[in-house]
């Protein structure tokens, strides 16, 4: 007699290929093979559901139902490891990646990596915003002064126009794909309304939050800001930022 782990295996992989599971059952036997594959059938509708809330600019680009049948391919080789859902669906960009009926619309992947990054921005920790005291006296020597910033802020290097894309099908948008060609570079980050913008920026911009998150000084961030993207102007970046309470003091290390 098989104990509960394999029967909890059994139903995973009942689930994926339509076996009933041993000792699974129904008050009317001969329902059974029936009512596991409505009960099958309600996961995969589920799961599909929760994709498509998570990647809304997909959705809407390729359609209801291409979006439902490509949600039931994914589903089938990435199954949920855990039950918290915002867990699920990291391995999507890379899926539209090789997903052959979308090979003419290599920009799907990168429009996937931004909706991917706001939802993790969005449940990112809270922290407290610098002080304009503390921030003045830490900008005062900038050889020395360092500054961390709050856990949703990420860089995204894309090698396609998404952030362009991605802001074209918003709601209210027209949702006609410009004729661009060329990367860009997306900033994702919570701002302190608990609004998660989108926002197209410089390599020198890119740079120097980067440099701040490896924890450099602020000479040497706005340095290599200046290397990446020639005379480069650090003040504009570094007010978003203050203004969206995305930049704090670092921690000190015991």
């Amino acid at each position: 007699m098989s104990g509960f782990p394999d029967l909890v295996s059994d139903f995973a992989t009942g689930l994926i290929d339509g076996d009933v599971p041993q000792g699974v059952t129904a008050r009317e036997p001969d329902e059974t093979a029936q009512r596991f594959a409505v009960y099958r059938n309600n996961v995969a509708t589920s799961l599909t559901n929760a994709l498509a809330k998570r990647f809304p600019v997909i959705k809407r680009l390729v359609g209801d139902d291409f979006f439902g049948a490509m949600g039931r391919v994914y589903l089938d080789a990435h199954r949920p490891r855990s039950p918290v859902l915002l867990d699920w669906g990291a391995t999507f960009p890379d899926f539209l990646v090789g997903f052959p009926p979308l090979a003419q619309y290599p920009y799907m992947a990168d429009v996937a990596r931004i909706e991917l990054a706001r939802g993790r921005a969005y449940h990112a920790a809270d922290t407290d915003p610098v002080a304009v005291e503390a921030l003045t006296k830490t900008a005062s020597d900038p050889e020395h002064a360092r500054f961390a910033l709050h856990p949703s802020v990420q860089i995204l290097r894309l090698a396609h126009p998404a952030v362009t894309i991605w802001r074209a099908n918003q709601p209210g948008a027209t949702g006609k794909i410009p004729t661009l060609a060329g990367a860009e570079i997306a900033l994702i980050l919570r701002d302190s309304r608990y609004q998660v913008p989108v926002t197209a920026v410089g390599a020198g911009d890119a740079a120097l939050i980067e440099a701040l998150q490896e924890r450099q000084t602020l000479l040497i961030a706005a340095e290599l800001a200046a290397f990446a993207e020639a005379g480069h102007d650090p003040q504009p970046i570094l007010l978003y930022l203050i203004q969206a309470d995305a930049l704090t003091l670092p921690k000190e290390t015991p």
